[in-house]
């Protein structure tokens, strides 16, 4: 068998553009996904029941449900039973962000549960509101100690990018597979695709495992 990789030299810069949306894409996702995370957080912590109701479901639905799923029914099912039209690009951007928003959300939770309870009990003996309280002791410290699954949860989502490829987003999975049908180069463009995941995925996790350990927290 004989391999022409001359062909991928030739397709270097479609990749490459395939490259920066997939990045662009995942930062946006993950830029939304901190604060709508922090949204459903409070939402399900909330005292009151028209809050915490909603929060529950749409956290408990989308963790329960796969991405491409969720993308399928935002790009099919959205259109025609809402009349709500939105491009490949904008559906990619929401589900991503929905689902990476309900896991922020847990790991928020668990961050803010991880507190001694006696830390906010003296804050509020000294005189301080709840919200202070949440906002001065618990909430620094539960975003520190969230830093490293926040890192784990973008490299899984940088990862899950390549999903948005099945609804014609033109990301480094999409580009990869439109030459390979054009060039009939299966090994050399395939390859290459691996390769450059690999290349940006593997500093990634790494640089998880590195935050991991950095703001492991020994009680």
């Amino acid at each position: 068998m004989n391999f022409d990789w001359s062909a991928l030299w030739e397709s270097l810069p479609v990749l490459l553009a395939g490259v920066q949306t997939t990045i662009v894409l995942a930062f946006l996702a993950m830029l939304l996904g901190i604060p709508g995370g922090l949204l459903l957080c409070a939402g399900r912590r909330s005292r009151f029941r028209v809050l915490t109701l909603p929060a529950c479901i749409v956290i408990d639905g989308l963790r329960a449900t796969p991405v491409l799923l969720q993308l399928f029914w935002l790009f099919y099912v959205l259109p025609l039973a809402f009349d709500v039209q939105l491009s490949p690009y904008a559906t990619a951007l929401l589900a991503l962000a929905l689902n990476v928003s309900v896991f922020n959300a847990e790991i928020f939770r668990a961050g803010i549960n991880s507190i001694q309870r006696g830390q906010s009990n003296a804050a509020l003996a000294l005189g301080m509101s709840g919200t202070q309280v949440m906002r001065t002791v618990v909430l620094p410290q539960a975003l520190r100690r969230s830093i490293p699954a926040l890192a784990n949860i973008w490299v899984s989502l940088f990862k899950n990018t390549a999903l948005v490829s099945t609804i014609a987003v033109a990301d480094l999975a999409y580009v990869a597979l439109q030459l390979r049908t054009e060039t009939y180069k299966t090994v050399e463009i395939l390859t290459a695709m691996a390769l450059i995941y690999w290349l940006m995925g593997y500093p990634q996790a790494k640089l998880a495992d590195s935050l991991q350990n950095r703001y492991q927290v020994n009680e």
